[in-house]
């Protein structure tokens, strides 16, 4: 009976994940110098947003924990509902080149690089380029993107 009643106690939380019947994203640009991403469909750009990076932004990420965001040809690999960070779209990064390059100076690449919104850490720091090597926009920004962007998009990203 309490499941029932606390089921009907009122309206149901607005839902983060939005709907979207427009023409579909084929790739994802990303330039870091001028702190830009675009969706696009074809050669057409669907929507453009402003974006933070790693905290050292300047160079291809080569090891866990330089702060760098990579620079090369990836795909998105997953959606994250449940995002620390709002919501998320998985990077393929590490490659196998990456890896072996890292390897090579008896390091780790990193990982687990995304696309995602600020959530409650990022919308408490005051500061440019805050993650340790994603592509940061607006949660407002990231609803949009969840909704428009698939995995298999392929992601390039620019120095």
């Amino acid at each position: 009976m309490l499941a029932v009643l606390s089921a009907c106690g009122g309206p149901e939380p607005e839902s983060k994940i939005q709907g979207y019947d427009g023409a579909p994203v084929t790739q994802i640009f990303v330039d870091k110098s001028d702190r830009k991403m675009y969706l696009l469909n074809g050669k057409t750009i669907l929507r453009g947003y402003d974006i933070d990076l790693g905290n050292q932004p300047v160079g291809h990420k080569q090891f866990e924990g330089d702060g760098k965001t990579p620079e090369g040809m990836y795909f998105i690999t997953h959606r994250n509902p449940n995002s620390a960070y709002h919501l998320s779209l998985g990077v393929s990064y590490p490659s196998a080149a990456d890896m072996s390059h890292a390897m090579s100076f008896r390091q780790r690449a990193g990982g687990d690089i995304m696309i995602h919104g600020r959530g409650p850490y990022g919308n408490s720091v005051d500061k440019r380029d805050w993650t340790a090597g994603c592509i940061a926009v607006t949660d407002a920004e990231m609803e949009e993107i969840f909704a428009m962007v698939n995995p298999g998009v392929p992601i390039v990203i620019r120095p």
